[in-house]
């Protein structure tokens, strides 16, 4: 039985990390982390991390803030380790550097948000495309999502910056399974996790020193949903860690 191939972007670090680390654990899969740079220490110490029956690790280039990337990150896992198809591709790569009230927020920084969580998701689906459309195993395009840009249900913080990127990814979660009969595509909420990022939001809101959610709890849940998705209860929708489906 041929090993299905998972594809995670920022895979060296915070919920990326987790979930490399998750997928490579189980028998009969090739996961591809997509990291900024393959040499980083953080990188490099993928290739220890314990390996399930015929499960292999692959490391590839990807920067999330250029557009050109995510196409030469294919082209490398085609020419040089024989990928010919993808089965689950996760945009996980993202920024949050900043949580300005919009009075304050600066025009650049809104740019420079977009740029990553929002462009670099939509080149990712570009270049992974074709590859996802030769999976036999029921192909899925997942993208991190976060309550911080839900419009409904909308957390009263400041996020002048984080929050619009991720309200504009939902727009594309939804149009990208729309238009892709074959493909099941959703966001992904990890929840608010405690991770370098989610703590530090924590700590600038004011609201604790840690982010409320357990990284392994997230890791665990995604895990399942990423697996066990389907279009019919899954696809266009806005799906938590924990399996519930959240209103936009």
């Amino acid at each position: 039985m041929a090993p299905i191939i998972v594809l995670i972007t920022g895979g060296n670090r915070g919920l990326g990390h987790g979930l490399v680390t998750r997928f490579l654990a189980q028998p009969n899969y090739t996961v591809i982390a997509a990291v900024r740079h393959p040499a980083h220490p953080t990188a490099e110490a993928l290739g220890d991390l314990p390996r399930g029956l015929g499960s292999t690790l692959i490391t590839v280039r990807y920067d999330a803030s250029s557009e050109q990337s995510a196409a030469d990150a294919v082209a490398e896992l085609r020419a040089k380790h024989g990928v010919d198809h993808l089965d689950i591709v996760l945009a996980n790569a993202g920024i949050s550097t900043q949580w300005p009230l919009v009075k304050d927020v600066k025009r650049a920084d809104i740019q420079a948000h977009v740029e990553v969580n929002v462009m670099g998701v939509v080149s990712l689906y570009q270049a992974t495309r074709d590859l996802l459309q030769r999976s036999t195993a029921g192909p899925r395009f997942v993208a991190m999502g976060s309550m911080a840009g839900a419009l409904g249900q909308q957390p009263p913080v400041p996020s002048g910056c984080y929050g619009p990127s991720k309200a504009m990814l939902n727009w594309y979660g939804i149009r990208i399974n729309a238009e892709d009969e074959w493909l099941t595509a959703f966001i992904l909420d990890p929840g608010w996790v405690q991770t370098e990022m989610g703590n530090k939001a924590a700590q600038v809101w004011g609201v604790a020193e840690a982010a409320p959610d357990k990284l392994d709890d997230s890791v665990d849940g995604m895990f399942k949903v990423l697996t066990t998705a389907t279009k019919e209860a899954h696809g266009g929708r806005l799906v938590v860690y924990t399996g519930e489906i959240k209103e936009w």
